[in-house]
């Protein structure tokens, strides 16, 4: 079943019974991602909103920033594995979540073999994409409720501003630094 295109930055598959993620799909998101003005696109397998667990594709390019968040209203663990590409996750510090020395990083890279990063509950997170065509497949707690979702990091840059993207450089750097 072809997918459903619902707003500018998603498309929901619409299946009946069983979905397929291929490389077709893959493609195909890596596309979507490249041309969204946000570098960034999701494919929702599950039905919708009211969902008790959120499954998607999530497919990134390089420059995107998704804002630092937790999902801690309600709190809800998250789980990404990566399905092609490499993207770096910043796990960051209760005690001083914007200071980036303390954070914890994580690199999940198709091609090297560190596939799974689970992020419990109230954990403030972010990421970046380190290679084109990156696609993860995302996993968490519903019902998806937009308005309280995200907490995002009161510190952390507004999307769409230089600050943002000087903190996705910084990120990268970070990165760089830590995988050579």
């Amino acid at each position: 079943m072809p997918a459903k295109r619902i707003n500018p930055f998603a498309t929901i598959s619409g299946h009946q019974r069983w979905a397929t993620v291929d490389a077709t799909l893959i493609r195909e998101k890596a596309a979507d991602a490249a041309a969204n003005p946000r570098r960034r696109d999701i494919h929702i397998l599950h039905q919708g909103d009211p969902d008790p667990l959120q499954r998607m594709i999530n497919a990134i390019q390089p420059g995107t920033y998704v804002q630092p968040h937790r999902h801690l209203h309600p709190p809800k663990a998250e789980t990404f594995i990566v399905l092609a590409g490499r993207a770096g996750f910043i796990l960051l510090n209760d005690e001083d979540p914007a200071d980036l020395d303390r954070a914890g990083y994580v690199i999940l890279d198709h091609s090297r073999g560190a596939f799974v990063v689970d992020i419990r509950p109230g954990t403030w997170h972010g990421l970046v994409c380190l290679a084109p065509d990156t696609v993860l497949f995302e996993v968490k707690n519903g019902p998806y409720a937009p308005h309280s979702d995200k907490d995002f990091a009161p510190w952390a840059p507004e999307p769409g501003t230089q600050e943002a993207a000087d903190f996705v450089q910084e990120l990268e750097r970070r990165f760089s630094n830590i995988s050579g």
